[in-house]
């Protein structure tokens, strides 16, 4: 499927009458900004292949989807509102494509817990949240490769520094008494997940 075709099932899915392709180009040119390393549309991509794997355990896929396009929309490494920002534009879409106030709320929240600063309350929120972090517990080449790329999306922070925050951040997913939320992720990556954290704390 293409990514217009995804994006026009998302919104059919929702029960829109219409997609809006220029919001959808819109979104092609985030994703695509050339400051961007990892938060492209390679990992856009990846995310959708990740959820078609629990796409059936999801309350509503079609919430869960829209919120994945919106998810990294706003990406600024030097701004602390990046997942507000885009929870926002989220939101503000959803009502100008027609979507209920409700359905409205829920995507904007789906997008805000991406933060990964709290636990992911209720089934949507924890499918999202498995989704995004499915990079984790990819192959060890894959991942690599995501901690290059993200790397490199802070050209301006020193090195110490990068390595200092970036060994917080890991070690936090490694103090969790599971990285992933549904049964699924960690049945298929938790273990993998975690020899990858191990690997790169090593390094840091």
């Amino acid at each position: 499927m293409t990514l217009l075709a995804r994006w026009q099932s998302a919104w059919r899915q929702l029960g829109a009458s219409d997609a809006d392709e220029d919001l959808f180009q819109r979104l092609v040119a985030c994703y695509s900004e050339p400051h961007r390393k990892y938060h492209t549309l390679q990992h856009l991509n990846e995310c959708f292949a990740h959820l078609e794997s629990v796409r059936s355990i999801a309350e509503r896929p079609g919430e869960v989807e829209l919120g994945l396009w919106f998810h990294d929309a706003i990406y600024k490494t030097s701004r602390k509102d990046n997942e507000e920002r885009s929870a926002e534009w989220a939101r503000d879409s959803a009502r100008a494509g027609g979507l209920s106030e409700d359905q409205a709320n829920r995507i904007f929240g789906l997008v805000m817990i991406t933060k990964h600063n709290a636990v992911p309350v209720g089934r949507d929120a924890e499918v999202l949240v498995d989704v995004d972090l499915g990079i984790l517990g990819s192959a060890p080449a894959r991942f690599d490769e995501y901690e290059g790329q993200v790397r490199e999306e802070y050209p301006w922070v020193p090195g110490p520094l990068y390595q200092k925050e970036r060994r917080r951040i890991l070690q936090e997913f490694a103090n969790r008494p599971t990285i992933y939320r549904t049964d699924y992720f960690r049945a298929a990556y938790e273990t993998q997940a975690r020899d990858n954290i191990a690997r790169s704390l090593a390094r840091l």
